[in-house]
C-alpha cells in the first residue's frame, strides 16, 4: 500500500526524501479534491496531511473517515508548526456518530 504526503512544498519535500509518494497544494480546497482522488485509489493506504492545510478541512475529512477505514487520513504537524493538543474521544464520537 502506498503512503501519501499531502501539503505545502516543504512538507511534501519531507516526505518525499523520505520514500513516500506526495501530493503539493496551494489551498485547503485543492487539497480536498486530491485527497478525494487519493482516496478513491485502492493502492492508497495512508493520507498524510499537513495540519495547516487540514485544519480548515476538517469536518470534511472527518466524513471521509466515516465513511471509509482505509485509507487512513492522519494530519501531522509541518513545518513551523506547534504541537496541538488532539482530542481523540472527540474525533471517534465524530466518527462513530456517538
Amino acid at each position: 500500500m502506498k503512503v501519501v504526503a499531502v501539503g505545502g512544498k516543504a512538507f511534501v519535500t519531507g516526505f518525499v526524501l523520505a520514500g513516500t509518494n506526495g501530493e503539493y497544494t496551494s489551498s485547503p480546497e485543492d487539497a480536498l479534491e486530491k485527497i478525494r482522488k487519493l482516496a478513491a485509489d485502492p493502492a492508497v493506504g495512508l493520507i498524510m496531511v499537513s495540519d495547516d492545510v487540514a485544519k480548515p478541512i476538517g469536518d470534511e475529512l472527518t466524513a471521509m473517515r466515516t465513511k471509509n477505514a482505509v485509507p487512513l487520513i492522519y494530519a501531522v504537524p509541518g513545518p513551523g508548526s506547534k504541537a496541538e493538543k488532539v482530542e481523540y474521544r472527540a474525533m471517534l464520537r465524530a466518527i462513530l456518530g456517538v
